[in-house]
């Protein structure tokens, strides 16, 4: 047993109701306050079964221990609840005269209805720009590493020559071996009815009789730098994610080219009844030179304008992330190799521990919001920040430039919309949930990847231990800094897109955890566990994708109620996806019909809403990620997407798993 019950379920009391004569029905009401999971060979409410008290007693002891992992039990597994009551005696056989009939009902999906009404969260942007120490706007070109005309305006630091100094110094690889399609905004077109009918049903699926609560947020994300393109188009300037990958593999110089396709894949999503996107900014688009008192690029702003208000006039919802990894290259100084050096904690250097970081980010973040707030409910600062982390330094410019956006966002601004950060926290689990050494180990990694930012953020204490005994080099928190944090975030982002199974560096010694954390050189830091995919038994801990990612639903109900009961605030699952097995050498038929998808989302979110009614966990809205198929950091064969993207015609095609989760949510209360 950890923090909050990690190993234990909560077990709701309505469950069981007392009967008469010391007995106990157990039922399933088939409400949304009390369904049971299936315990029983047939259906109670057909063929009601009364117990003794003793009998009772045994049951609660078993439906208890039944949420725990690794419950020793004989026999076949139980059955579903059967709807049609208990079948008695022998089936009876007959003749009769075949006749071919159609196996499926023929549906299409409901499009977003058209707004009714615009809600505004800030002051307009001729109105809230006066909070902007007289900036200047103007506007570039693109680069064009062949060209043989060059700027002549070299007495301007922000000009166009100026500008192109910046791509010149960043040296993309393979620049001109990358071609696009488009090269202006494409105009939407009607989505054909023909590519909105409905897959034929899955024959197994979520037995659930929840709905989602009301304002419950479901929609999908992306981010710009996986899919915008365009990426030396119309001003932007270079980024870390333009000059990270060196070597043969795909860069994200073209990707998806959303930075002119928008309009179409946003009219995709609305008539798929989609109605939240969730998409970043690229702050090297909005300030090529990215530094307080440097020229915003007008391009940008009217785009991104365009952007949001193409959303809004579709009937959908747009939330906006800040920074999802894609730091402009300034905050490397002259020296760009500093940015493939191993970081101490995360997987990349994000540039984030340098000392302009934090007023530069506060800046950008500034003039974003000013342009944008007013149609936009929902904003997160960071995107995972832990793994572009390198130091401690870079985790406490975090927490300050975070912390800086939300007092102004709400008191200088006055906005009403909210804030949070997205975190990320593949859950882990103990191999052995009875052995003490590796609970110990899954404690030490979960709360390493989550409670650096999110004990100041949503709690206002201290680093946890586990952090501030392997980072030596963190930044010590002040009362000051954990007033001046706390409380400014209103909800948990998380992106918890799978379970790993921990244990300590050497098994079942908790004290090598401790080794670990002080040894530098130690090949398990810095979560200072070993991560498998293999339970105690042998099996892998759930279906395996492309990637890092197993279908791992009921972990994701605990790790649910562990962030939950640990940091107290409501949550949104702000990322999850499943990239199929070997989806990207599969013919297109066979890339559309991804059942692996269907179940990784459906399980998924079957599971949240038994944290929402059976454990009453506060969870407030889920996105898929992604809503297409996507560069994925130099791969473009791990399709996470919920649409197949076709890399010579830009071509979507939406995938059965699209269908299917738009479907379960729209049946379970999502409007």
């Amino acid at each position: 047993m950890t923090d909050g019950g990690l190993w234990t379920k909560k077990f709701p009391d309505q469950y069981l109701t007392a009967g008469r004569d010391d007995h106990a029905l157990l039922s399933c009401t088939r409400s949304l306050s009390s369904c049971l999971p299936a315990l029983w060979l047939c259906d109670i409410s057909t063929a009601p079964i009364m117990f003794s008290s003793a009998v009772l007693q045994i049951a609660l002891v078993v439906l208890v221990t039944g949420q725990q992992i690794y419950v020793p039990a004989e026999g076949p597994a139980a059955r579903p609840a059967c709807k049609h009551g208990c079948h008695q005696g022998e089936p009876s056989f007959k003749f009769g005269q075949f006749a071919y009939t159609m196996s499926t009902t023929v549906r299409t999906a409901t499009p977003v209805p058209s707004p009714t009404a615009t809600p505004t969260y800030a002051p307009p942007p001729e109105q809230a720009t006066s909070l902007l120490t007289s900036p200047s706007y103007t506007t570039w070109g693109k680069w064009n590493p062949t060209a043989t005309t060059k700027a002549t305006d070299t007495n301007d630091p922000y000009g166009e020559a100026a500008w192109t100094a910046l791509w010149e110094h960043a040296d993309p690889p393979d620049f001109t071996d990358y071609t696009s399609v488009y090269s202006t905004t494409v105009s939407p077109t009607p989505i054909p009815s023909s590519e909105l009918v409905l897959p034929p049903d899955n024959y197994f699926g979520p037995t659930d009789c929840y709905n989602f609560p009301e304002g419950f947020s479901f929609g999908v994300a992306s981010s710009a730098c996986q899919v915008e393109g365009a990426t030396a188009d119309h001003g932007k300037a270079p980024t870390l994610q333009d000059i990270l990958v060196r070597d043969e593999r795909p860069k994200d110089y073209v990707t998806n080219e959303v930075y002119y396709y928008y309009k179409q894949d946003i009219a995709r999503l609305a008539a798929m009844g989609v109605k939240r996107f969730s998409f970043s900014l690229a702050w090297s688009r909005i300030l090529p030179f990215a530094l307080p008192g440097t020229p915003v690029n007008q391009a940008a702003i009217d785009h991104y304008n365009d952007v949001i208000n193409f959303i809004l006039e579709q009937g959908m919802i747009p939330d906006v992330t800040l920074l999802h990894f894609d730091t402009p290259l300034q905050f490397f100084g002259d020296n760009l190799t500093q940015a493939a050096e191993p970081p101490e904690i995360g997987y990349v250097n994000g540039g984030w521990a340098n000392e302009t970081f934090v007023d530069a980010f506060v800046n950008y973040a500034q003039v974003a919001m000013t342009h944008f707030a007013d149609r936009v409910p929902v904003w997160f600062t960071f995107n995972e920040p832990l793994l572009y982390s390198s130091n401690g330094r870079s985790v406490y410019n975090v927490l300050q430039s975070h912390a800086r956006v939300a007092h102004w966002y709400r008191e200088e601004l006055k906005a009403t919309g909210q804030l949070a950060v997205r975190l990320n926290n593949n859950f882990g689990v103990p191999r052995d949930p009875h052995s003490e050494a590796d609970v110990r180990a899954a404690d030490n990694f979960n709360s390493f990847q989550l409670g650096p930012f999110a004990n100041p953020i949503y709690l206002g204490e201290d680093y946890p231990e586990s952090y501030k005994q392997t980072i030596h080099d963190h930044v010590p928190l002040t009362a000051d800094d954990l007033a001046y944090m706390n409380g400014t975030a209103d909800f948990i982002g998380v992106n918890p897109y799978t379970a790993t199974v921990v244990t300590p560096p050497a098994p079942g010694d908790a004290g090598s955890i401790l080794d670990c954390a002080h040894n530098t050189t130690s090949p398990f830091r810095p979560y200072c566990v070993n991560q498998t995919t293999v339970d105690i038994h042998g099996w892998d801990i759930g279906y395996r994708s492309q990637t890092y990612v197993y279908i791992t639903p009921t972990y994701l109900r605990s790790y649910l109620n562990y962030v939950y009961d640990k940091w107290r605030h409501p949550i949104k699952i702000t990322e999850f996806g499943f990239p199929v097995w070997d989806e990207a050498s599969k013919p297109l038929p066979d890339q559309l019909h991804d059942l692996p998808r269907s179940i990784y989302l459906l399980s998924y979110l079957s599971e949240i809403l038994k944290a929402v009614w059976e454990d009453g966990v506060e969870v407030t809205g889920a996105y898929l990620w992604s809503y297409a198929d996507n560069w994925e950091f130099g791969d473009y064969d791990a399709h996470f997407g919920v649409q197949t993207v076709n890399r010579t015609t830009q071509e979507r095609n939406f995938k059965k798993s699209f269908f299917d989760a738009v479907d379960f949510v729209k049946a379970r209360g999502v409007q």
